[in-house]
């Protein structure tokens, strides 16, 4: 009996160990943060033992967490889905089925995940897409990349930029019915990281006709130099954090004054946060039109958490923000 005691007890004190994180009282639902932090430890932890027995390498078992969220490309009654490749590199297609009414819209949409984990099959990326075809009668091209640490930087720029300059071809636009004076470029923190960069990459290259209508940046990671930012110090214990980034945030006035009108999101719980606010008054300070959503009670990773069982009302509204600026600036 006493053994059988001691080992509720050791059971409990490693589950409250794992279930409770301290967040900040202003998160959005709390619980639920506290839940998705609990089970992203819990799996690193299994992806070290894994590494340290030499069963897996620790990013195997963490694309686990990717490969559980993995839906299939289903079209509904509003968007068709389908998967194909631009450039050699894989992307989910989504068609929005009403009828056009003239040229679409577009949007090149970028995932997150440090560089090393995500996909664009994932379950909120996925719902986000469907979301942003239907809402604006749009065509939405989700494209994935190769991942770090099999494949190093400059790869995943190297993908996503091949997909978003196949993409702007006067033909491709064509086949799809596309304005091409209203495409965008969008991701979340890695994926604004480099949605970021591409945009910048864009002005420079002869061979692209087609200029971009508007860059979206959710939490992007913009820079490598200084991790002792006050964002990083007021997150630095929080949940969800993603590893440090590169960075495209230091690019001169020249280059940044070309750029497209641009929505950044930031969010306070987040050490990303100052990345987004002082790319924001870089590009004001160029004259390129800005809009900066500041998510008071936002944390990193809250724009995608769509679906069951991290549904947010938070992630819903932040994405109708998102929707309402691109109806009126794409």
């Amino acid at each position: 009996m006493g053994a059988r005691l001691l080992c509720l007890c050791l059971l409990t004190a490693l589950l409250g160990y794992y279930i409770y994180s301290p967040v900040p009282e202003d998160i959005a639902q709390p619980w639920t943060v506290m839940l998705a932090s609990s089970a992203l430890r819990i799996l690193g932890h299994l992806s070290e033992a894994a590494d340290v027995l030499g069963l897996k390498h620790y990013m195997e078992v963490l694309r686990l967490f990717t490969d559980a969220q993995l839906v299939p490309p289903t079209s509904d009654e509003n968007v068709t889905v389908t998967e194909t490749e631009f450039n050699g590199v894989p992307v989910r297609l989504y068609l929005p089925r009403r009828a056009p009414g003239g040229l679409r819209r577009a949007m090149v949409y970028i995932h997150g995940g440090g560089w090393c984990l995500g996909d664009a099959g994932m379950q909120g990326y996925d719902l986000m897409a469907r979301h942003i075809s239907n809402e604006l009668n749009a065509v939405v091209v989700s494209t994935n990349y190769r991942l770090a640490p099999p494949h190093h930087f400059p790869a995943q720029f190297e993908d996503v930029y091949s997909v978003t300059k196949f993409f702007l071809q006067s033909k491709v636009l064509a086949q799809y019915g596309v304005d091409p004076a209203r495409v965008c470029v969008a991701g979340d923190s890695a994926g604004g990281n480099l949605a970021a960069a591409v945009a910048q990459e864009l002005l420079e290259d002869p061979e692209v006709q087609t200029q971009l209508k508007a860059q979206v940046l959710i939490y992007p990671a913009l820079q490598a130099l200084d991790l002792d930012l006050p964002s990083y110090r007021d997150n630095a214990h929080k949940p969800a954090l993603p590893p440090p980034p590169p960075s495209p945030l230091l690019a001169s006035e020249a280059r940044l004054r070309r750029l497209p009108a641009a929505f950044v999101l930031t969010c306070e719980h987040d050490v990303l946060r100052d990345d987004g606010a002082m790319y924001v008054g870089r590009l004001r300070a160029a004259g390129v039109p800005v809009t900066h959503h500041h998510a008071k009670d936002g944390f990193h990773g809250a724009f995608s958490f769509l679906a069951w069982p991290l549904d947010l009302a938070l992630s819903h509204r932040l994405l109708s923000t998102c929707v309402g600026w691109l109806r009126e600036n794409l």
